[in-house]
Order: structure tokens, then sequence, then C-alpha cells
């Protein structure tokens, strides 16, 4: 089957410094998945609250840009057709890549904020 042009993806903290896509853990791959029609995805979405996910937020995106994001990082992509009732699974990974890369910039800030702290008192 043809992808359609525009599909939905669910994105987590979406248009901030820790945005984050959904993917399953299948195995040893990361599989994200591109949903036809944005009811289901939204679907899938309420599905994942009722598990205790972060609320998602559903986004549209070109087919052609979400297959070139996820040759780069190395996920997969599955296409959920229209009506094709998807369900997450019922274990879900304790921490999120996303979650874990919040913590690293947080750290990064602040031990530039040290550096800069010391730059400062050297002024003086």
């Amino acid at each position: 089957m043809v992808a359609p042009k525009q599909v939905f993806v669910l994105l987590f903290n979406a248009r901030t410094d820790n945005e984050g896509i959904h993917s399953l853990r299948v195995g040893d791959r990361n599989v994200v998945l591109m949903f036809e029609s944005e009811d289901d995805a939204t679907r899938f979405g309420l599905m994942l609250e009722a598990q205790d996910f972060p609320t998602p937020t559903v986004e549209a995106i070109d087919t052609e840009e979400i297959e070139e994001f996820c040759e780069s990082a190395g996920y997969e992509l599955q296409l959920v057709e229209e009506g094709m009732l998807a369900v997450p699974p019922e274990t879900n990974v304790e921490q999120t890549d996303w979650q874990a890369d919040a913590q690293k910039s947080e750290e990064l800030d602040l031990s530039d904020l040290d550096h800069l702290r010391r730059q400062l008192e050297n002024l003086l």
C-alpha cells in the first residue's frame, strides 16, 4: 500500500525544546506509528492517557518528512490505515528518550551556569 501524502503522529511536549514523538518498542527496534486518520490518532492518544502517559498532541505531517526523520533517527515506520484499531501495548518503557534528553539538557544548562559563574567570579 502507498502511504498518503499527509499522516498524523503523536507528539509529546509539541513545539518545545523537549519535543518527543511516540514510538513503540518492538524487540530492539523503535517503531513510529503514522495514522491515516486524525480521529484514529486521537483515539490512540486517549488510550495512552488512560495508561498515565502525558497528553499527546496529534500533529499532521508530510509522509516524506516523517520518513526522513525516522531514517535519520534509526526508527521504523508503520502505517495505521483508517479504521484500523491500533491499541497501545499494556507495558511501557520506564523512561522515555525525550525525558532522558530533558534531563541531559538540564544537566548541561547547570554546568554552563557554573562555568559562567566561575568566569564572573574571576573578573571580581
